[in-house]
């Protein structure tokens, strides 16, 4: 018995670490560099959504370049 409740305290212990490491580089990264996002509806028609009842598209968004201002002609630009 007195093992079966080291090993669970163990695994809480890992579990609870691992999560207080994950949490703030996903944040961080989220933040930073890059996050999915879906774009729904008719606005960015004909270069996302091209069907009117699709489904909606799901992209990936740059912050680095925006950050850096590397923005250029061409770039579809989100504001959120």
């Amino acid at each position: 018995m007195a093992q079966q409740t080291s090993a669970g305290r163990r695994y809480v212990q890992t579990f609870i670490s691992g999560f207080f490491v994950a949490v703030p580089v996903t944040v961080t990264i989220l933040d930073k560099l890059a996050y999915v996002a879906r774009v729904e509806g008719a606005s960015m028609q004909p270069f996302l959504n091209p069907d009117v009842g699709a489904q909606s598209d799901v992209v990936l968004l740059n912050r680095w370049s925006v950050r850096n201002y590397q923005v250029q002609r061409g770039d579809i630009v989100s504001v959120v």
